[in-house]
């Protein structure tokens, strides 16, 4: 099968009340590429500048991500983003937004991209979502992420994308703004009835949320005593999730079930440094440790 991701590629700059680093490299596509590495060979879909760092692209080449459609700008800057985080690991404050060559971002996807079995449209626009759309073939299965800005800004256009979605992505926040419904169980039911067969709520440190149309899937996060760096821990859930489906090679609902602890196990992994680092370093004995001791504690 095969595996394409849509995104941003980024410099973040990440303020906790411990710590502070300086331009490190983020973006959805690249959390989400990353950990969908240690399942299958994802393809990748994004712009930088010609600042992005050769070692960070030659460490996806040898974790097997394709990069044929990683534009690099000659004189360009990539994105780039500063936050701040406060006691609380779930709320943080944009300090900075630099578009850069994000700003022109206008994803064209190679001829071997194009009739990919799973598509997965991340953090980008949502008329960006439909311009990829125009251009694949009809997936297996696609999946969709989004963000505040964009549910606020681009209803319309984020309501038709949903709408041609089979997996939609959302935290608590989002799954609330989208449907105006405090209680979670009823805006994932309310967001099934809006196109999509599949919803994930994505919750945190309280796990996670799967909804189908006829069942309901609930699944605990790994324990952790302190969070190092949030950021990218939504995306590397979803790669993981797709990344895991697509060497599946089927979407049944023990797939999607396993999928989704895979997805738990990479978030959890994530947090624990701050941008990619931990992921960078990581083991697939790692994962399929802490794997087998998510069943455990989750089992009766």
């Amino acid at each position: 099968m095969s595996l394409v991701i849509v995104g941003s590629v980024a410099f973040d700059t990440i303020e906790t009340p411990e710590d502070r680093r300086e331009r490190i490299v983020g973006g959805s596509c690249t959390y989400s590429a990353l950990a969908a590495s240690f399942f299958t060979r994802p393809k990748i879909v994004g712009i930088v500048g010609e600042d992005f760092p050769k070692e960070t692209a030659a460490l996806m080449k040898r974790r097997g991500i394709d990069l044929k459609g990683l534009k690099i700008v000659p004189g360009g800057k990539t994105f780039y983003w500063e936050g701040r985080y406060g006691d609380d690991p779930n709320q943080r404050d944009t300090m900075r937004l630099d578009l850069n060559v994000f700003g022109d971002f206008q994803p064209n996807l190679p001829p071997s991209y194009r009739k990919p079995d799973i598509l997965f449209l991340a953090n980008i626009g949502p008329s960006l979502q439909e311009h990829v759309l125009s251009q694949v073939a009809r997936p297996r299965l696609v999946a969709m992420d989004t963000i505040r800005h964009y549910i606020e800004t681009e209803p319309e256009s984020l309501d038709r994308v949903l709408r041609k979605t089979d997996i939609y992505f959302a935290n608590d926040e989002e799954a609330r703004l989208m449907t105006g419904e405090r209680n979670l169980i009823r805006a994932g039911r309310l967001l099934l009835e809006r196109g999509p067969r599949l919803v994930v709520l994505k919750k945190g440190e309280h796990g996670v949320l799967v909804f189908k149309k006829d069942s309901l899937f609930a699944f605990v996060a790994h324990p952790c005593d302190g969070v190092v760096d949030p950021t990218g821990a939504g995306d590397s859930f979803a790669g993981a999730f797709l990344g895991y489906l697509d060497r599946a090679g089927d979407f049944r609902a023990s797939s999607i079930r396993r999928a989704a602890v895979y997805g738990s196990v990479l978030a959890s992994f994530t947090i624990e440094d701050f941008g990619i680092e931990r992921l960078a370093a990581l083991k697939k004995s790692d994962i399929e440790g802490r794997f087998a001791y998510l069943k455990k504690i989750a089992s009766i």
